[in-house]
């Protein structure tokens, strides 16, 4: 299997990934059915769309993880702070957490799971945050460990390349922008641009830059506060 090997390659959006929409639009949650079925280990390819280089990151996540769990795990591995609204589509359906503000129908997603939405290596949803910035990630499952692995129930990231934009950088158009800004030094905003960008990220920013062990670190820290809450 891949999982546990070093992934080094170049990593891209697979648009020949297969869409959950071949799967029946109703998701598989009986806790029955579940209980029968042997555990399931994901490993998933999360790509920031219309980047490039891309910006992605490598996870491997328990099949029995709620999507509500996945968000944060994505947003730890990503760099997100958990700012913004956040929505999955799968199969041409909504999940998001439960509001009556939503204008659409939108499916509750602390009661789904992510076997419940991908069944089987190279299918496809895409997880949205920030709905006015709207990045949208391609979540490709490129493999699926059937039966006790080793690790089971250990959500972490195993690689991942470019560092993730700044919170309300406008959506990608909006932060290649910026980038282009912050390369020119003659620019007039090139300043006040820096310091923004400083502000949001804590630091000078290198969008070359991603921290394996820091986003190991974010995960885990989701771990230890579901334990303690």
């Amino acid at each position: 299997g891949r999982v546990g090997q070093a992934f080094d390659e170049e990593v891209v959006v697979d648009s020949r990934a297969q869409p959950a929409s071949r799967m029946a639009p109703m998701p598989r949650t009986s806790a029955a059915r579940r209980k029968e079925e042997p555990p399931r280990t994901y490993l998933l390819k999360v790509t920031l769309m219309e980047t490039d280089p891309p910006i992605w990151r490598r996870l491997v996540v328990p099949g029995d993880t709620t999507l509500a769990a996945l968000d944060r795990i994505i947003q730890a591995a990503m760099g997100w702070t958990n700012s913004h609204l956040h929505m999955f589509t799968a199969g041409g359906v909504l999940y998001a957490e439960a509001s009556p503000e939503w204008e659409m129908e939108v499916r509750d997603e602390r009661r789904v799971r992510l076997a419940d939405v991908a069944r089987g290596e190279g299918e496809a949803f895409v997880y949205e945050y920030d709905l006015g910035d709207s990045w949208r990630h391609q979540v490709l499952v490129e493999e699926v460990i059937v039966g006790r692995a080793e690790e089971a129930g250990r959500p972490r990231c195993l690689g991942g390349e470019m560092a993730c934009p700044p919170e309300d950088s406008g959506g990608v158009g909006g932060y290649y922008d910026k980038l282009l800004t912050l390369r020119d030094p003659e620019n007039e905003e090139h300043e006040s641009t820096r310091v923004w960008v400083e502000s949001m990220t804590g630091g000078p920013f290198d969008p070359e830059a991603f921290d394996l062990e820091a986003a190991n670190e974010s995960i885990e820290a989701l771990r230890f506060r579901r334990r303690r809450g």
